[in-house]
């Protein structure tokens, strides 16, 4: 009888020591940056998205969130991510294209009109542009349209002369809005978009392109006077964690991953649309111009397109097949 009690005392701290650390194993926790301002739609829709997967994985995965640009710009978060500083990051597409160049496919200018011929091109090549991000050592948990970019300016600006005349912004790293900008007749200045504000400020820059929604999220409605209603390029935001970070987590809770942030995204696939109409109105209001082009402005403004297209080739582009498919299903959406 005391051999047993003595047995049992020796077993009993084993015992209750792994039922300690089973319960208070770590998590693992995903750190994510990104240059979205706090208090926006994205950063609350990510969050919910963030506390959807901790809900769901019971606590064993956790997303913190770095906004603001807090973590520096994107160049330094991928650095970031490579050694293990942080594990993932939000991105506009011309940010993370490095990574995989078929994110800019819908960022090529004057390619879509309406917001029916992304919708239709959306559905067919989203999950392949997602699974384009594997290659770089990526997972894509979400991606979202953020709405269509328009030229805005602290200047008067109707026509591309104009235009040729102004200091135009081009993100840091983005390649297609260099050669947008160039088949125009700019010569473009790169900075991180973190550092628009400042240079309109100082007068370093002068023009840039954003959606109505992104240029009141970023304060630039502060500086800009003018606006040119023609939808330059589609705006897209995707958020990718190192597969590396990702792989420690198990595949149920991946699962879980990929579903709350990509119900995230589609979220704000519809918030965007709301916010940019919204945000007219605001733009109007703080008495920024908003000039419409004629037809045969518009026109004149379009033919940059095929200009550029002609310049966009080697590893920095989106390849030429998935160009000619968007090509084929935008021209079978006009057809109808």
């Amino acid at each position: 009888m005391n051999l047993r009690k003595s047995r049992l005392s020796f077993l009993l701290p084993s015992v209750l020591l792994a039922l300690f650390a089973v319960g208070t194993a770590q998590a693992e926790v995903i750190k994510i940056a990104t240059t979205a301002p706090d208090g926006t739609a994205w950063m609350k829709e990510m969050r919910a998205g963030a506390d959807a997967v901790k809900t769901r994985t019971e606590g064993r995965v956790e997303i913190k969130y770095y906004p603001g640009g807090v973590m520096g710009d994107s160049a330094t978060v991928q650095r970031k991510i490579k050694i293990g500083q942080l594990q993932g990051g939000a991105f506009t597409g011309g940010e993370i294209a490095n990574a995989n160049p078929d994110v800019q496919a819908y960022s090529l200018p004057f390619l879509f009109r309406t917001q029916a011929e992304v919708d239709a091109v959306r559905a067919k090549f989203d999950e392949r542009i997602k699974t384009g991000f594997e290659k770089s050592g990526f997972v894509a948990l979400g991606l979202s349209g953020g709405g269509f970019a328009y030229i805005m300016s602290t200047r008067e600006i109707k026509t591309r002369d104009q235009l040729k005349a102004a200091k135009v912004w081009v993100p840091q790293g983005d390649f297609i809005a260099e050669i947008a900008f160039k088949a125009a007749g700019v010569t473009p200045i790169s900075l991180p978009l973190a550092d628009v504000y400042t240079s309109l400020q100082t007068g370093l820059i002068d023009t840039a392109a954003n959606t109505f929604a992104g240029a009141i999220a970023f304060q630039w409605h502060t500086k800009i006077k003018h606006i040119v209603d023609l939808p330059v390029s589609y705006v897209v935001g995707v958020m990718v964690v190192d597969k590396k970070a990702y792989d420690k987590v198990s595949a149920a809770d991946q699962a879980v991953l990929k579903d709350e942030i990509g119900k995230a995204f589609a979220r704000l696939d519809q918030i965007s649309i709301e916010d940019n109409t919204k945000a007219v109105d605001a733009l109007k209001k703080q008495g920024i111009a908003i000039y419409e082009p004629s037809a045969e402005e518009v026109a004149g403004w379009q033919k940059i397109g095929p200009e550029a297209a002609k310049q966009i080739s080697g590893d920095k582009s989106p390849s030429p097949d998935i160009i000619s498919a968007i090509d084929a299903e935008i021209a079978a959406v006009r057809k109808k």
